[in-house]
């Protein structure tokens, strides 16, 4: 009679393999990832071809009508409008600077219609998370396409003298910069390949970018408050000088910098993942 094989020399069952994308999802991500680092990639140059005034076009626009409320004259409202004026700002840098304040106020009449047009495409991204064809957590993704909505189609292009803030430069700046490396970075992953300089700059240019990119947001939206009241009281709502809305904007400003901490510390805790001495897998 033979004998019956035990259970740990019978054939184990082949190991669980995580379910591959179908190819027409994988081409049409792969589309996707080199579309947007092209459309990113093309902000980008406009940018650096207008603060550098490559194309010699820059002294030809103009800064859009009124200019953009001084942040500093909110917080210290006993200064004088005059004293934390754009204006008065550029007066006070020096000569080699003075240009190049000047088109940070003016980038918005380059880049302004095609950021819109190719951040507006990120909502795309919710949907792929959504139908399972990228492994984002789908909080962190809404999150992220949601602030960067709102400080388009919420502040920008509802408050045109936001247009004129230098603050609009540094915002587009680091979203053009980091989304030329995430996107291309996603492209190659899924071609197979996985270039160490993309992979170490996706996970560490986020310490400059992050902040840069998300406090810009937060004081365009602080910069469309009420000039006459800029902190809510008593008297700013008696007289009318506060409209609901603009108590949601400011409401939003308050919860902005917890937000900025949670994405803060989750791509701190990706970077370790990924980069570091005892990584695990393969974060997104």
């Amino acid at each position: 009679m033979a004998k019956a094989k035990s259970p740990a020399s019978a054939p184990q069952p082949p190991p669980k393999t995580s379910k591959s994308k179908p190819t027409f999802v994988r081409y049409y991500l792969v589309a996707y990832n080199v579309l947007s680092t092209l459309g990113w990639g093309y902000i980008l140059l406009l940018l650096i071809v207008h603060i550098f005034n490559i194309d010699r076009r820059a002294a030809i626009l103009e800064a859009s009508s009124g200019s953009a409320s001084s942040t500093f004259s909110r917080f210290l409202p006993f200064l004088k409008a005059s004293r934390t004026s754009p204006l008065y700002f550029e007066s006070k840098l020096p000569k080699l600077l003075q240009p190049f304040f000047r088109r940070f106020t003016t980038s918005y009449l380059r880049i302004g219609t095609v950021t819109a047009f190719v951040q507006t495409c990120a909502i795309l991204e919710v949907a792929h998370v959504m139908l399972g064809w990228v492994r984002s957590p789908l909080v962190t993704t809404a999150m992220q396409v949601t602030s960067r909505l709102y400080a388009i189609w919420g502040v920008t292009e509802q408050f045109p003298e936001v247009c004129s803030n230098p603050l609009y430069t540094t915002m587009v700046f680091a979203w053009s910069v980091t989304e030329v490396v995430r996107y291309s970075f996603y492209a190659a992953n899924l071609l197979g390949h996985e270039p160490y300089p993309l992979l170490y700059l996706r996970y560490t240019a986020f310490y400059v970018l992050y902040p840069m990119g998300a406090s810009s947001e937060a004081f365009l939206n602080y910069a469309t408050l009420p000039a006459s009241s800029p902190i809510p009281s008593w008297t700013s709502w008696a007289k009318g000088m506060w409209k609901p809305t603009d108590y949601i904007r400011a409401i939003l400003f308050l919860i902005w910098w917890p937000g900025l901490y949670v994405m803060y510390t989750y791509m701190i805790a990706q970077r370790k993942k990924v980069l570091g001495p005892g990584k695990g897998a393969k974060a997104n």
